[in-house]
């Protein structure tokens, strides 16, 4: 069996962070239903860039974390819809919500009301600042946590002109906290006779731990970490131009520093200890531009490799998606339907392969209450009960 094989889950997230937790346990075998509000679905259905995709609510946004799981249309602020809502959640093991803390409290579907109701439910709730503190309410995005958490004030090189990271790295860095968590929440579960859990996760948090590096050094010594741009303390770590495009070098320890000044012929430049490479930064750095400049980044990349020292040139994401090595693992799932189809869309798997059950995708990303009538009939719901609540707006599919 699959790592989640045989769990419910429940994902009433939306956008990006909460839709991709769910999608990783999905990939590992859980029974993903998506809940989403018939009147309002999740926002990344219009978002991508191929408008027509985004007009029938199926963007690139909402594929990418989207696939091995049922969508299903509930209407939760109408008194039939909660119910559905509720009759669900009895048969569920995992319950994941995005929205501003307390809104679903005032719809009677917070984590008092429903452990009354499922004891062994793992009440999950993935916000931009947890639900406790004084900005728990204020609402947030992937870029207003990079701006928030103090990473933009330390990417780039000039304090002026602060960057965010080109890939929403703080959605999917909470994405995988919360799949982590949910994890540690089941096996916890299964370990203390099947009680529940609430799992809080703050989006704030989480980008407090990818720093943890800079904050331990900064309660160690008090300094704000500079925006350093694409140097590092030792010469031999950095981008360099190469005779043709830019490149980046980690001859990051004493070894691989002596290999790369001997592989330059500059054995005079090799140093004995972290501090002498400290003192030579400006004379490191300057040696090591001249050299670079002889030959192209692909022929560096070959020969520092070959020596054992960390390089690459600097591809573009389509180089990287084509390269041999990407090609060679298990990363990317294709679909086997028609090209240029949700059926046959390829996208991003896992970060990881297992020898055994591993992460694989089944199903396709489905359009907008695609199951809601097969999944409201498993929990009870008869077939005029069912097309009643589609008549009166309370369900769509």
């Amino acid at each position: 069996m699959k790592a989640f094989q045989n769990y419910k889950v429940i994902d009433t997230t939306h956008v990006l962070a909460g839709p991709f937790a769910a999608f990783q346990l999905a990939t590992l075998g859980a029974d993903v239903i998506k809940v989403e509000d018939p009147n309002d679905p999740d926002q990344a259905r219009a978002q991508g860039p191929d408008r027509a995709m985004n007009n029938i609510g199926m963007g690139t946004a909402f594929l990418g974390q989207a696939s091995n799981k049922a969508s299903v249309a509930i209407n939760l602020k109408t008194p039939e819809g909660k119910e559905a809502m509720l009759r669900l959640l009895d048969t569920a093991d995992v319950f994941i919500e995005n929205y501003r803390p307390g809104a679903f409290e005032a719809l009677g579907l917070g984590y008092d009301d429903l452990r009354r109701r499922n004891p062994g439910l793992i009440y999950c709730s993935l916000s931009a600042f947890g639900s406790t503190g004084p900005r728990r309410e204020l609402r947030g995005y992937d870029n207003i946590i990079q701006a928030f958490s103090g990473f933009m004030a330390m990417t780039g090189d000039d304090p002026d002109k602060p960057f965010k990271c080109g890939a929403p790295i703080m959605d999917y860095a909470a994405g995988t906290t919360t799949a982590y968590a949910i994890a540690a929440a089941l096996l916890q579960r299964a370990r203390n006779g099947g009680a529940g859990n609430f799992v809080d996760v703050s989006m704030l948090d989480v980008a407090m731990m990818f720093a943890t590096s800079h904050v331990a050094s900064y309660f160690w010594n008090g300094k704000v970490p500079a925006p350093k741009g694409n140097s590092y303390a030792f010469a031999t770590i950095g981008m360099y131009h190469a005779s043709d495009v830019p490149m980046m070098v980690s001859a990051s320890n004493l070894k691989q520093q002596a290999k790369l000044w001997r592989v330059l012929g500059r054995e005079d430049m090799v140093k004995q200890d972290n501090n002498q490479r400290l003192d030579a930064h400006a004379e490191e750095s300057s040696a090591l531009r001249a050299a670079f400049l002889a030959r192209p980044a692909a022929e560096w990349e070959d020969l520092l490799q070959s020596e054992g020292i960390p390089c690459a040139r600097i591809r573009t994401l389509d180089e990287a998606l084509s390269d041999a090595q990407v090609q060679a693992r298990p990363v990317l799932h294709r679909f086997g339907g028609e090209a240029g189809t949700v059926a046959g869309m390829t996208t991003p798997l896992a970060g990881f392969r297992m020898q055994e059950h591993g992460p694989s995708l089944e199903q396709p990303p489905q359009r907008l209450g695609a199951q809601t009538a097969q999944v409201l009939s498993e929990i009870g719901y008869s077939p005029a009960e069912i097309e009643r609540m589609q008549a009166a707006g309370i369900i769509a599919g």
